[in-house]
């Protein structure tokens, strides 16, 4: 691919969560399927590609940002997972202010942690568009519908149309 992208093809995608909600996982699998890596990393193994540094690997946690580009459809996509500590919150931040989009990314059996409203409302301060990603729905307890519930209730004030299944 050329080098040399017109800046309506490139997008700063931010991944953004609580800790533990599966950040570095769902960046892993966007990595995966869009081409960018033959094998996905797992977190548990210290084999992610985005949790680089040697304490990230031991600990099984991001506590430093963490950019790749990939490239989907003609664009350019920065994909910029982002640390979930409370203790990294300021390095989030930062990251905001470059981002086009960020997803939100929620444990199904966990739902809205403090530390995503606290990441979601950063968001919102710096006019960062979200969209809302519900993860681990195969876990024990996972209730989709009371995640969104907590989603309108706790994060955005309003009832978005949920699909029926």
């Amino acid at each position: 691919m050329s080098t040399k992208f017109p800046l309506d093809k490139i997008r700063n995608i931010g991944i953004m969560a609580h800790i533990d909600a599966g950040k570095t996982t769902v960046t892993e699998r966007i990595l995966y399927y869009t081409g960018k890596v033959h094998k996905m990393g797992e977190v548990h193994e210290g084999s992610a590609t985005m949790d680089w540094m040697p304490q990230e690997k031991e600990r099984g946690i991001t506590i430093t940002s963490a950019s790749t580009t990939l490239y989907w459809k003609d664009n350019r996509v920065n994909i910029i997972d982002t640390p979930g500590h409370v203790d990294f919150t300021m390095e989030v931040e930062r990251c905001l202010r470059v981002l086009d989009g960020a997803i939100a990314v929620f444990c199904a059996v966990g739902g809205v942690e403090p530390q995503t409203e606290t990441v979601w409302r950063q968001a919102g301060t710096y006019g960062v568009p979200r969209i809302a990603f519900i993860n681990k729905m195969d876990r024990t307890g996972a209730d989709f519908y009371h995640v969104v519930k907590m989603i309108q209730d706790k994060l955005i004030h309003t009832k978005p149309e949920l699909p029926h299944f």
